[in-house]
């Protein structure tokens, strides 16, 4: 199981939101990049970004700071999320050098856009579901839609992405530990992998999704827990390791 490291980005600065909450957040850095390298000295195998301001805006607002992580380490796959609604925008960062692009709001609101980009861009598109009691966010998790969580990824794995995100909004970012049973119930509906996010807090919650790794849980992502040091990532990330 991998463990991912979580770099949400705001103004070019390192920070971690309260459920989403733009005016909830903590600034851990004005240096993404070195942030990056932290994360890889300890091990990390891919970093996850988040362009916030570009998930508010609907395009990218801090590919300069994106692009520079992923020429400065070239050898660890990055996957980005954020403000990608578009073709053009999925090109440029695979051209830069992005492994996978995560589309989330544009997913649930255009189905097709995700069947026609993992088409075009096989292994490349990652989705990203964002929910709440079994329903999936959108729009910066500021509204709750009608779809389910687990119809929406078996549709998503017919088109042919390859791995959903699963975030359950209510734990993000709060230190609430990890929402075990549903990612697991997710990973055990659908045949491709499933990485979860939200509330992981520390070692326990590693060794609770690590449990449920054989459903199909390929990874976690963490936040708040590593800057504000209630988990090791470099201990953490071994753990995680053990776990197939």
């Amino acid at each position: 199981m991998l463990l991912i490291p979580a770099i949400d980005l705001k103004e070019g600065k390192c920070v971690r939101l309260r459920q989403g909450r733009m005016d909830d957040d903590t600034v851990f850095s004005d240096d993404p990049v070195a942030v990056a390298g932290k994360w890889v000295a300890a091990g990390a195998k891919r970093i996850h970004l988040v362009d916030l301001d570009g998930a508010f805006a609907g395009k990218p607002r801090n590919a300069d700071v994106i692009h520079a992580i992923v020429e400065a380490y070239p050898n660890v796959p990055v996957q980005i999320g954020g403000g990608i609604r578009d073709e053009e925008t999925i090109q440029a960062y695979l051209n830069a050098g992005v492994e996978y692009v995560i589309i989330g709001t544009k997913a649930v609101n255009e189905p097709h856009f995700v069947r026609d980009m993992a088409l075009e861009y096989p292994r490349r598109i990652i989705v990203g579901l964002d929910a709440k009691d079994g329903k999936v966010a959108i729009d910066g998790w500021s509204k709750l839609s009608k779809h389910d969580v687990i119809d929406m990824a078996q549709h998503f794995e017919e088109y042919g992405v390859e791995a959903i995100i699963y975030t359950d909004i209510s734990r993000d970012g709060m230190m609430s530990g990890v929402n075990v049973e549903a990612t697991a119930r997710l990973a055990r509906a659908i045949r491709i992998p499933v990485i979860a996010s939200g509330g992981i807090t520390n070692m326990d919650d590693i060794k609770a999704l690590g449990a449920a790794a054989g459903d199909g849980i390929m990874g976690a992502i963490t936040g708040r827990a590593i800057y504000e040091g209630t988990l090791d990532f470099e201990a953490a990330e071994k753990l995680a390791e053990s776990f197939e």
